[in-house]
């Protein structure tokens, strides 16, 4: 299986994300509905209970990045004093945006993002979302609502899920205002329902990856993963992946390989390169070496959410996140998937402007390295390849390869 080939009948990734966005675009035009922008492990579940069409500025960014129109975009807002340091998929939306531009004209027929009616984000995953999400409420003078969680936990304890359930009440009450109408508890038990199914298929469909050969790889799942960030809550999500699901286990009867002739396996801890997905894809395919496990897709699994307590899970859920945790419990949950997956060695990304999810710089390759589970750190970026480098990128992952 290639990059962006799950695309066979319900499986089509691309008409879903098509029929996604058209929606968006009929939703910002339509004044009887309402449109909200939230980051992408935010409270989505409150907002589609409520009735918005709900738009995810970080798939933007990763589109950017994979189109590559972020390397004409991000100097546009460095030139407006954002910071070529800071996350990219920022830079790159915002220097679209001054700029007129996005890759959803082309792939979908948008003439531009969805004006937002409500801007939500949540600090769950750092703060430059914070910053990100003001400078569109600025500019447009939009009403902005943040969640600000307790970060970078050993443990998610009861008063960090009331902490997060409070705020989310509050949120409630601010977009009652902006909808006109009280939410709908059915709706929201519905909505947190739809999600824990999506998540548990969608974990399925990784867990898919445990056979040898693996049917499918990190960069198949980069690709696939669309649907769970920008549709959980939705009966399409469950459906989607319940298809996809059934595909690949027909692959693993059949023996059917993502890496022909696999004898490696692969974990990649971090963000995506998104503007180098084929290229990279081909590197570890070349080496027979397949990526059957990643940090980053295994970031939208939320096996918290229960429907008979809607907030409070929400709130377990969004806090118990990888990104959001301390640096033994992330030691320990790549231990574990390295034996679950059978891994034989790790690729950390340290992205440039991501180090909120570039977790080799705390000495945890070396702990891991001392456990038997060897790694070596490729520098990069999530949309500025300026921080990337192909040739040198592909020597490193080859003579690691070759060690393995």
């Amino acid at each position: 299986m290639n990059v962006g080939t799950i695309d066979a009948g319900k499986t089509d990734v691309k008409r879903v994300m098509r029929d996604y966005f058209t929606d968006l675009g009929e939703a910002a035009k339509d004044p009887a509905r309402k449109v909200a922008w939230c980051t992408s492990v935010g409270p989505a579940e409150i907002l589609r209970a409520m009735g918005f069409a709900v738009y995810f500025p970080e798939n933007h960014g990763a589109l950017l990045g994979a189109t590559r129109v972020s390397a004409d975009t991000i100097p546009v807002a460095n030139a407006q004093g954002y910071s070529p340091e800071i996350c990219s998929y920022l830079t790159s939306d915002i220097g679209a945006c001054l700029k007129g531009v996005t890759p959803l004209t082309k792939a979908y027929g948008l003439d531009s993002v969805p004006r937002p009616d409500v801007l939500v984000y949540c600090t769950n995953q750092c703060k430059d979302v914070m910053h990100w999400f003001a400078w569109y409420a600025r500019k447009w003078n939009v009403p902005l609502i943040g969640i600000h969680p307790p970060n970078h936990l050993p443990q998610v304890l009861p008063e960090h899920v009331a902490d997060v359930a409070a705020q989310y009440r509050r949120m409630i009450g601010q977009l009652e205002t902006i909808t006109g109408a009280p939410l709908d508890p059915e709706a929201l038990r519905l909505a947190v329902a739809r999600s824990r199914e999506a998540t548990d298929l969608w974990e399925a469909v990784l867990n898919t990856a445990r056979a040898r050969p693996a049917p499918l790889s990190f960069f198949d799942g980069a690709i696939a993963m669309g649907p769970i960030v920008v549709l959980r809550g939705t009966q399409i999500a469950t459906d989607y992946y319940r298809a996809l699901l059934a595909e690949l286990q027909a692959k693993v009867i059949a023996g059917q390989a993502a890496v022909p002739g696999e004898r490696l396996r692969v974990y990649w801890e971090g963000m995506p390169v998104w503007g180098r997905l084929r290229q990279l894809s081909d590197v570890f395919a070349n080496n027979r070496a397949a990526v059957v496990a990643s940090t980053y897709c295994n970031s939208w699994i939320f096996t918290d959410f229960d429907a008979e307590q809607p907030l409070e899970s929400m709130a377990r859920a969004y806090l118990s996140i990888f990104i959001n945790r301390d640096d033994a419990f992330k030691e320990a949950y790549i231990e574990r998937l390295a034996a679950e997956f059978g891994i034989d060695g790790v690729v950390y990304h340290a992205a440039r402007t991501c180090p909120n999810n570039s977790n080799s710089s705390y000495n945890l390759p070396q702990r891991l390295a001392a456990k038997g589970i060897p790694g070596i750190v490729v520098d990069g970026d999530l949309c500025d390849l300026r921080c990337f480098s192909d040739e040198q990128s592909t020597t490193l992952i080859e003579a690691f390869l070759e060690t393995l």
